[in-house]
């Protein structure tokens, strides 16, 4: 009986105890959750703020800007920028619908079916989808990890992501118009990014690993189901891509504009005289510019001081691997797959660039 009496008056007080710890958490708890809209709805400074606070200083200082714009080199700068993205901006916009149509609605399994399962075969035909099914370097890479999550053989997938963005016939197109009444270019071109896939495609299916794909390039993605959820991954898709593209299409723009403007023409008479400088040159401009293979033509061809082969090295390494390519590689495909696959594949983009450049463009291609 002592013991019933006393456990009855301590288990009151434990009970009391347990409210009060209740309500306080239950407190904490509310206090947190009212705190935490309070962080969420923090003022941030949007885009929108930023572009008025920089028109209001473009009306303020008016007179300053009018007479700053109005030297020569500002305005010979200004031309080449719009020029290049004028011509440019049609076929990156076509690229990314294209693109996103693809994202949306070409499954992978339709793919897997169409390749046949020897490599030898296999790696050619990939190849030659580069031409049927355009996409950007950037979609390329998501449609190479669904591939490979499908099952299709990585060298085929790698063949692909080579050339995609480099043979498909916008990319020809946005080639034979930058450099009109030069057939031969686009040719160079077409034979030279499709020699880069297919070598790059044969030499992974002979030393290639799985392993050094990340997990996450291996693991099965959910197909897009219903009518209305391929469209919003249409759109999705391919306002992304027009976004990235266009953003570095800008870049491309104004880079254009600095070396036409502010680089001496020694410079690039330099470029004319020592050609295999001129290769290493344009070959490494490619891969920092990272340009989108839609609009890289337009800003290599305001380079006319620069003689064709190292353009066409330009225009051959730069959809294969540039610094842009390599981190969505690393993030999408894995880290230890994008530092074997970048060195290489610059390697034998420049070698199959002079090649073909050397057969097809003819000696005025060094000049």
């Amino acid at each position: 009986m002592p013991n019933d009496e006393a456990s009855s008056t301590i288990d009151p007080v434990r009970d009391r105890t347990a409210t009060e710890t209740a309500t306080e958490t239950a407190s904490e708890t509310e206090t947190a959750s009212e705190a935490a809209p309070g962080t969420v709805r923090r003022r941030r400074i949007t885009s929108l703020e930023v572009l008025c606070a920089i028109l209001i200083l473009a009306l303020v200082g008016q007179s300053w800007l009018t007479d700053v714009l109005d030297a020569p080199a500002v305005r010979t700068g200004a031309t080449v920028f719009v020029a290049v993205c004028v011509q440019a901006l049609p076929f990156l916009v076509l690229g990314v619908l294209v693109s996103g149509a693809i994202a949306a609605f070409v499954s992978a399994d339709a793919l897997r079916r169409l390749l046949p399962r020897r490599a030898a075969l296999a790696v050619p035909v990939a190849g030659i989808a580069g031409i049927a099914l355009p996409n950007c370097e950037c979609a390329a890479v998501p449609v190479t990890r669904r591939l490979i999550q499908q099952e299709v053989p990585a060298a085929v997938a790698v063949t692909f992501l080579l050339a995609a963005p480099a043979v498909n016939p916008i990319v020809l197109v946005a080639t034979a118009v930058a450099f009109p009444g030069q057939p031969a270019m686009v040719a160079a071109r077409f034979l030279g990014s499709l020699s880069t896939a297919l070598v790059m495609g044969f030499v992974w299916a002979r030393f290639g690993r799985m392993e050094w794909f990340a997990e996450r390039a291996l693991r099965r993605l959910p197909e897009p189901s219903g009518s209305r959820s391929r469209w919003m991954t249409f759109a999705e898709s391919a306002r992304q891509d027009l976004i990235d593209a266009g953003g570095f299409l800008v870049i491309g723009g104004v880079t254009a504009a600095v070396l036409n403007v502010l680089v001496p023409r020694s410079w690039l008479d330099t470029l004319g005289d020592q050609l295999v400088l001129g290769i290493v040159v344009m070959a490494v401009l490619a891969v920092l510019l990272a340009l989108c293979s839609e609009a890289d033509a337009f800003v290599v061809a305001s380079l006319s001081v620069v003689p064709l082969l190292p353009r066409l090295v330009f225009l051959v390494v730069g959809p294969a691997i540039d610094i842009k390519l390599f981190s969505l590689q690393a993030g999408t495909l894995g880290r230890r797959f994008a530092l074997r696959f970048a060195p290489l594949t610059f390697v034998v983009a420049v070698m199959c660039a002079v090649i073909v450049g050397s057969l097809v463009l003819g000696p005025g291609s060094v000049q």
